[in-house]
């Protein structure tokens, strides 16, 4: 697998979900290391001078007044690391440490945080040989920065802490985890570092945990948004209706870009259906809402999806530490510093530029899988359905209940979804009141992902009925080229509902078809071209 290249500037969501779910290495090109050197030097200096600067020789938050002797700089940074380890919940998983450590060290080497070469090189070490800081989830109020989670990371780095081992290159016998810090650093050949000045506060000051969260909540939700349309489409062709409302002609009138990419996906999917051309000229003057509006709702769920997309395209490469170093010649006279060094305190550390979008996500993907759920009662309700379709999509009903309580959990999912809170809303000061305004940005995170999963789950639902429900169309009538596509991914690992049995496998396969990209591709295949 080819390596990504984490150079500050050109860091995506794609690769950040390549290392943290597929295990590609990093790599630092010379030109962001020696940037990272330049930066070095500029704090060596500040230290030299002895000046008080905020995060190198003074206390943190309230007691950012409290100067620290010079021979004690060094202790400061690891007491600070030690001190924030105050975590407290599940541990985060391995796919979201690794999303943490690369962000982290895409940030550091943008030659603003002033970390020695040997701390990037360290992280890299630990991701590229997999050793994985054990790491609580709670604990962060997305200012100043994700501090509890990314101080229980940085404190396996010191040589402290716990950290789960994969595949050692030096220990082969090593268990898989956790391990002391020490020890888990010794499996990668590493010895633990002692932080000099400024390296504890860069290390946990940032918004690692809250942009790698959000990075992979990008992919897992652009893949929903996109099977969304696959299943709507197979839903539209098997409930006998329309694709007129999928017209360009009614997205050029309104010019919403995720609009114009829903429609254009539906006409592709049902291209060729003689399914849809069979009841072209039906008495049916219009669709039901969650059928027509297909794509101005799930367009408007990709208009919030590239939002937040770029939010965290652009917090990726990012510095977002405080304070940060730049040189001299760089800021206003009146900064701080010395010689070719300034130094600036700032605020970087806010997320919410990012928890504004994210909670805009949770409330996108909920109406994702509102309309979905609603597709699928249009299906099994036998109130609504069209009169080709059983009641729940079953011979015999009443007897059997076929997909009935599929559409249960569908309900409870949505349900879920609309009870979340919005964290961005809410703000705990801390520190004595110096940090009095906070983004809680990381909990907007964890509530966004869960919310892309619970509309994952939902349209996998819609794509398990959709394809019981095409059982019942004519046998003579061709699908659309996508649909078609579609009905034959499904049945490759789920076969038609005969009998009553337990869905919730099926349901666990669906999701899955959905969540990893295989029902896209499968699509894709058919199509000769990919989905917008």
């Amino acid at each position: 697998m080819t390596a990504v290249r984490v150079d500050g500037e050109s860091l995506t969501p794609a690769d950040v979900e390549r290392v943290a779910r597929d295990d590609a290495r990093v790599v630092v090109p010379e030109d962001a290391r020696e940037r990272v050197r330049a930066a070095r030097d500029r704090v060596e200096e500040v230290v030299e001078s002895g000046q008080a600067v905020y995060g190198v020789n003074t206390g943190f938050g309230e007691l950012v007044d409290e100067r620290i002797p010079a021979d004690e700089i060094e202790t400061l940074q690891t007491n600070l690391v030690r001190s924030h380890a105050a975590g407290a919940g599940r541990d985060l998983t391995r796919e979201e440490v690794r999303a943490m450590m690369v962000g982290r060290v895409n940030a550091l080497v943008k030659g603003y945080s002033g970390v020695r070469e040997v701390v990037v090189d360290h992280l890299v070490t630990m991701l590229n040989e997999g050793v994985h800081p054990v790491v609580r989830s709670r604990g962060s109020l997305g200012a100043s920065g994700d501090l509890a989670p990314l101080a229980h990371l940085a404190l396996v780095l010191v040589g402290e802490g716990e950290a789960r081992v994969e595949e050692p290159a030096s220990d082969p016998a090593a268990v898989d985890g956790p391990l002391d810090g020490d020890a888990a650093l010794a499996t990668a050949d590493l010895e633990p570092l002692t932080l000099r000045a400024k390296e504890g506060l860069a290390l946990i000051n940032g918004t690692q945990l809250t942009v790698g969260l959000s990075a992979l909540a990008v992919r897992d939700a652009e893949r929903a948004v996109r099977a969304a349309d696959v299943a709507g489409a197979l839903t539209t062709e098997v409930t006998m209706s329309t694709t007129a409302s999928a017209d360009p002609a009614i997205a050029d009138v309104r010019q919403h870009a995720g609009h114009a990419a829903s429609a254009r996906n539906v006409k592709r999917l049902t291209a060729d259906s003689e399914v849809v051309e069979s009841h072209r000229n039906c008495d049916r003057v219009q669709d039901a809402y969650s059928i027509r509006c297909l794509p101005q709702v799930h367009g408007a769920v990709r208009d919030a999806v590239a939002h937040l997309r770029d939010a965290v395209a652009t917090e990726l490469n990012s510095a977002t530490d405080n304070p940060l170093i730049f040189p001299a010649d760089d800021v206003d006279d009146r900064a701080s510093g010395t010689g070719d060094a300034a130094v600036l305190s700032g605020g970087n550390f806010h997320g919410d530029p990012l928890a504004l979008p994210l909670d805009y996500l949770t409330n996108a993907v909920t109406e994702l899988a509102a309309i979905a759920e609603r597709r699928v009662d249009r299906m099994l309700n036998p109130n609504v359905q069209e009169p080709h379709l059983p009641p729940f999509l079953t011979e015999h009903s009443g007897l059997r209940s076929g997909y009935m309580i599929a559409q249960y959990t569908a309900a409870a999912l949505v349900n879920e979804n609309r009870a979340t809170g919005r964290p961005s809303m809410d703000n705990t000061p801390v520190s004595g009141n110096q940090e009095d305004h906070v983004s809680m940005s990381a909990q907007s995170a964890y509530d966004a992902r869960d919310a892309v999963a619970n509309a994952v789950t939902v349209v996998g639902i819609e794509l398990l009925c959709a394809a019981q429900a095409a059982e019942f169309v004519d046998d003579d009538l061709r699908h659309g080229v996508g649909t078609g596509a579609a009905y034959d991914a499904v049945r490759e690992v789920v076969p038609p509902l005969v009998e009553d049995r337990p869905v919730h496998e099926e349901i666990s396969a669906a999701e899955t078809m959905v969540r990893s990209g295989l029902l896209e591709s499968r699509v894709e295949d058919d199509l000769d071209g990919s989905l917008e």
